[in-house]
């Protein structure tokens, strides 16, 4: 069984409107036991909106979104019929991997609007030192998403920004792996991904720059909702129905090598991804392509260059932790070059650095 291979739309129920989080204890019913985990300025946040102390158990993640600290918390935990998942990527995805040691149902309360986390089955798991460890799949997906609009009006633009970024790269990536399958290789299911990708893609470069002004503004919009859902839910769908070829490739594999820079610790995970993407069409000769990003990215505060990011020294040497780790053989950029090597990343990134 290769669960990779497997369409995988997502969360059970996706809801999503404005003030729906006073609504909690509606979609808690029937589960006995409940515990939370969560985070720290997470919980501060729900807290100042939801206004009411949650008669359960929490428990705060180390920040890690590693599978030690996923055990640890389940070890503390001990039983429970559902995890009520309160903040970002990092703790919703801690809360996935922590159902599936329980054995648990999932709820997922989205803090933030910054990638698709609270929607898939799938988690990025990192050691703990926060270095990149793998791609992990679990049993199943969330079992409710709760996307409260106007509560996530609270979410920083930094976060909104990387959310678009991560975002795009869904089309970038999925076209970067099927430009060269056959008719007869696409199926159903990855033609609908593909299809839903560039559904994606239109959507941001439309409604992206009037959602960030509506985020500013605190004020929710069709726009605003609009790129809300496609950054938590269609983000997810894509991947959920072309399965490996519509969830990573060389803007992820980007984001995984520079992961190993401590340097780009603190940079949000969709802003390298945003970088990411112009690496890999550089490395697919796709330059036109980044010079018609580049007012859309100038325009949201996408990062062009690597000192965007925190990173100022782009020798070879410099980068080898990069480029090493993101050609290497269980890396995605080889779902778009199968030969790709740390040379050719290393010319990519200079040429992108050259715009």
């Amino acid at each position: 069984m290769d669960i990779t291979t497997e369409v995988r739309p997502g969360t059970n129920r996706y809801v999503s409107g404005e003030g729906l989080l006073h609504d909690l204890p509606s979609y808690l019913d029937g589960f006995e036991k409940i515990a939370v985990i969560t985070g720290e300025k997470s919980f501060e946040a729900f807290q100042n909106y939801y206004q009411k102390e949650l008669p359960y158990p929490t428990h705060r993640y180390d920040g890690s979104s590693s599978h030690e600290n996923a055990v640890e918390l389940a070890n503390k935990i001990e039983h429970a019929d559902l995890l009520l998942a309160i903040g970002g990527g990092r703790v919703i995805d801690t809360a996935k991997m922590a159902a599936e040691e329980l054995n648990a149902e999932l709820l997922v309360l989205p803090t933030l609007i910054s990638n698709c986390a609270p929607f898939t089955p799938i988690v990025a798991v990192y050691h703990p030192d926060r270095t990149f460890k793998s791609i992990g799949y679990m049993k199943r997906a969330p079992f409710l998403t709760l996307v409260d609009s106007k509560f996530l009006l609270g979410t920083p633009k930094d976060y909104f920004v990387a959310g678009i970024g991560d975002t795009l790269a869904k089309w970038y990536e999925i076209e970067g792996i099927t430009r060269s399958l056959s008719d007869e290789q696409k199926s159903a299911y990855v033609r609908l991904g593909i299809a839903s990708a560039k559904a994606i893609q239109e959507l941001l470069i439309q409604d992206a720059i009037t959602a960030i002004n509506d985020l500013e503004q605190l004020q929710t919009s069709a726009a605003f909702t609009r790129v809300t859902d496609t950054i938590i839910g269609l983000a997810g769908e894509t991947g959920g129905f072309a399965a490996s070829f519509g969830r990573s490739a060389g803007a992820h594999a980007i984001h995984d090598g520079l992961s190993f820079l401590a340097a780009s610790h603190e940079q949000l995970h969709g802003k390298k991804v945003a970088y990411g993407i112009l690496v890999q069409l550089a490395h697919t000769k796709n330059l036109d392509e980044i010079q018609n990003l580049k007012t859309f990215y100038q325009a949201t505060g996408l990062p062009l260059k690597l000192n965007e990011l925190n990173i100022f020294e782009t020798s070879k040497e410099a980068l080898l932790p990069v480029i090493n780790h993101a050609a290497s053989a269980n890396e995605t950029f080889r779902m778009v070059d199968p030969e790709i090597t740390p040379d050719q990343v290393y010319q990519a990134i200079q040429l992108v650095e050259s715009l």
